[in-house]
């Protein structure tokens, strides 16, 4: 890609994952627990969600080093679960407004692609390019994000179908963190070729109808397959 392209994808992405990490605390807030609010977190303004190892050290190293996989995310937002109405409840909803958000973006950019291309846009220009991989990023950090793996948003959602026994051994997953999910995404192929799968039918489900799916093939096809 140009260098206008890449800034571009670059700034469409900062905003995805600020949004997302917004998007928890906003409805956390909604919800009962101001915390996100009280600590400044409640903003698109992506500085006070960089976290240095995840957001720029390990990308970084990923990229250095040729992997075929780039795996980071920002400063998770501070949710108090014990302030929120209805905990059981309401974290299960805290977890799923990251990636819904994500989704909602998606949509939008497709929406604009769509309107773009049958505007007489040339699918190659930039501005199209960058829109396609905003559609394919975004549908990116929500699939990632709803695996049910603590401590990505999925748990949440997953830990309100649990009880008892059950729930208390989900949630001691948690402490393994980051080494479960790297190990898992990158050791553990059926999960990478799942992960595959559902961004391309996802991707597809959202952009067919709007006649854009085939400028999202090549990004889609560079993005996953190299």
């Amino acid at each position: 890609m140009d260098s206008l392209t890449v800034a571009g994808v670059t700034v469409v992405t900062v905003v995805s994952i600020t949004t997302h990490e917004a998007s928890h605390g906003l409805v956390a807030d909604r919800l009962g627990d101001p915390t996100a609010r009280e600590r400044g977190r409640l903003t698109l303004n992506p500085l006070p969600h960089i976290d240095l190892f995840f957001t720029i050290l390990l990308p970084l190293f990923l990229i250095l080093s040729g992997s075929g996989f780039i795996f980071g995310g920002a400063k998770p937002v501070p949710v108090n679960v014990s302030r929120l109405r209805n905990p059981r409840r309401d974290w299960a909803l805290v977890g799923a407004a990251g990636p819904l958000s994500n989704l909602a973006i998606a949509v939008l950019l497709a929406v604009l692609l769509s309107i773009l291309i049958h505007g007489g846009v040339a699918p190659s220009s930039s501005l199209a390019k960058v829109l396609a991989a905003g559609v394919f990023v975004n549908v990116l950090l929500a699939v990632f994000n709803l695996l049910p793996i603590p401590p990505l948003d999925g748990s949440r959602v997953l830990q309100y179908a649990l009880s008892g026994g059950a729930l208390r051994a989900y949630q001691q997953l948690e402490r393994l963190g980051l080494l479960l999910i790297v190990g898992l995404v990158f050791f553990f192929p059926p999960l990478q070729a799942f992960l595959v799968d559902a961004v391309v039918v996802c991707t597809a489900i959202i952009t067919g109808p709007l006649g854009v799916w085939r400028e999202l093939e090549p990004v889609l096809r560079t993005a996953l397959l190299g």
